[in-house]
Formats: C-alpha cells, sequence, structure tokens
C-alpha cells in the first residue's frame, strides 16, 4: 500500500518535467526563429545607418561543446600532497626553476639604476629605499609568472624567498644589529604584501589607481610632484607591456628579463604597433 502513493507523485513530476521540456523547446525554437528573421532583415536592408554588429550563432550548444579555459589538470595524488602543502610533479625540473627565479631576482637588482630612480623620485639614499624600488620590480616579475601555472607558481615562491635572503644580507652588511633587523624585516614584510595587493589593484584599474598606489608605497605618501608620478605610472605600464610579450618558457628556463629604461624620449613608441613603410609604388 505505501509504493502506490510513491508511484503517483512520480507519475506527476515525470509528467511535469515533460510539460517543463517541452515549453523550454517552444521558447527556443522561438528564440531562434526571432533571430533568424533579424538577421534576414539587416541583409535584405542595407540602406538603414550602419550600427556595430551582433555575432549571432544558431547553433545550439551544450555546456560540454562550449570552449572554455581550464586549468592544468592534476591528478588526486598531486592534489592531495599540494593540500598537504607539498608540490607536486612539475613540467620542468624544480632545480630548474629555482636557478632561474635566483636569475631573474637578480636582474630585478643588478640591472636597475637605482640612483636614477633616487634621483627622478626625489627618494633617500637608504635601504628602505632599495627596497621600495626592488619590490616594485620583484611585483611586476611575480605578475608575468603567475601566467605560467602551477610552475610559475612555484617559480614566484622562490623570487620571493631570493629577495628576503637578499635582504637579510644587506642588512648584516650594514651592521644592524639581530633585533632591529628583525624588526625592519617584519615592517618590510608587511609593507611587501601591502605593496603587492595595491599594484595589483592599479594594474587592472585606471591609471589613477595606479598612481595611488606608487603614492603609498613607493613614494610612502610623499610626493608633492605630480610628474614624477606620472613618469612612474608610464615606466609600470611600459614595463609590464614589454614583460608580457616575452615568452614564457624562456623565463621559465632563463629568468632574463631586461628593463625598459625609466626615462625615454618617446615611452610610447613602444606602446604602438610599428607601421609598415612602403616604397615609391606603393608596395
Amino acid at each position: 500500500m505505501y509504493r502506490r502513493p510513491l508511484q503517483s507523485a512520480v507519475r506527476s513530476v515525470i509528467n511535469a518535467s515533460r510539460a517543463a521540456r517541452g515549453q523550454v523547446l517552444d521558447q527556443e525554437a522561438c528564440l531562434v526563429g526571432a533571430l533568424a528573421a533579424c538577421q534576414l532583415a539587416t541583409v535584405s536592408s542595407p540602406c538603414l545607418t550602419p550600427c556595430r554588429t551582433l555575432h549571432i550563432n544558431t547553433q545550439l550548444r551544450n555546456v560540454k561543446e562550449t570552449p572554455q579555459h581550464t586549468e592544468e589538470e592534476v591528478g588526486a595524488f598531486t592534489k592531495l600532497i599540494e593540500a598537504m602543502g607539498f608540490t607536486g610533479p612539475l613540467k620542468y625540473n624544480k632545480w630548474k626553476i629555482k636557478i632561474a627565479a635566483l636569475r631573474m631576482y637578480t636582474c630585478c637588482v643588478e640591472r636597475i639604476n637605482y640612483d636614477e630612480f633616487f634621483e627622478q623620485c626625489t627618494l633617500p639614499d637608504t635601504l628602505n629605499s632599495w627596497f621600495l624600488v626592488a619590490q616594485l620590480h620583484v611585483w611586476m616579475c611575480l605578475v608575468r609568472m603567475r601566467q605560467e601555472g602551477r610552475e610559475g607558481k612555484y617559480m614566484c615562491r622562490y623570487i620571493v624567498h631570493s629577495m628576503w635572503e637578499d635582504v637579510e644580507q644587506r642588512s648584516k652588511i650594514m651592521g644592524i644589529d639581530a633585533t632591529h633587523r628583525k624588526e625592519g624585516t617584519k615592517s618590510m614584510t608587511e609593507t611587501f604584501y601591502a605593496a603587492i595587493f595595491g599594484y595589483d589593484e592599479g594594474i587592472l584599474a585606471d591609471d589613477s589607481v595606479l598612481a595611488a598606489a606608487l603614492w603609498r608605497n613607493l613614494f610612502n605618501y610623499q610626493c608633492e610632484d605630480p610628474k614624477q608620478l606620472e613618469l612612474m605610472v608610464e615606466y609600470v605600464r611600459k614595463q609590464m607591456q614589454y614583460i608580457d610579450a616575452l615568452d614564457g618558457e624562456d623565463l621559465m628556463l632563463t629568468g632574463e628579463v631586461k628593463w625598459r629604461p625609466l626615462v625615454e624620449e618617446n615611452a610610447q613608441s613602444i606602446l604602438k604597433v610599428a607601421t609598415p613603410t612602403y616604397n615609391d609604388a606603393g608596395l
């Protein structure tokens, strides 16, 4: 006796689902017909005012057929060990990635004219000012390498590790005692991660947001000349575009990064596509 109410309920649910499916199919058919009619009307009336074209596909696709950007698929074992804090198998050798990370950080230190930054931005020649300029370039490298999947994130970890090792060694060379060195490293750590969030927001937004992030993190709220902010915003924009154009595999294996100069006569030249040249015959 307890099965009859269940059977009647199942029948009612099936009938309702069939009716709803029929309504959905009718609506989809009407929509496809309307879109086709609009296309025919657009083609048959060329005298109308031209407007923005709309891409319409009358073929209905399933979710599985829709092309979507997916991350690298990893196995269950890799997910398990990475959830425990370890790193799973990578596409490239881990030691090569570590060496490339150290080389990339070296490019952020060796290939930057810090004296020019101190002069153009009116920064004092101190360890903290050096760190503020260095962390800006380290951040740009992190943004680029995070686009390279799990291997890029692994490399980012060792770029930051190399930075803190360098800060520790420079503090010891300057003769800073252990207590002040610990306090300074803690302050720099807070400054670094705050700058990361600010720069990430600025690079995704407009120039005013990026200028505000530079004013807070690079100039330390002390910048009275708007031309200095304009110079640094232009520098970050052109530098990011230049790094994005570099090959990801070469960066993963070599870590070699070249930087655009801070001051250029025509900085916008690299932002524009080179116009083709023609001879007298127009070829």
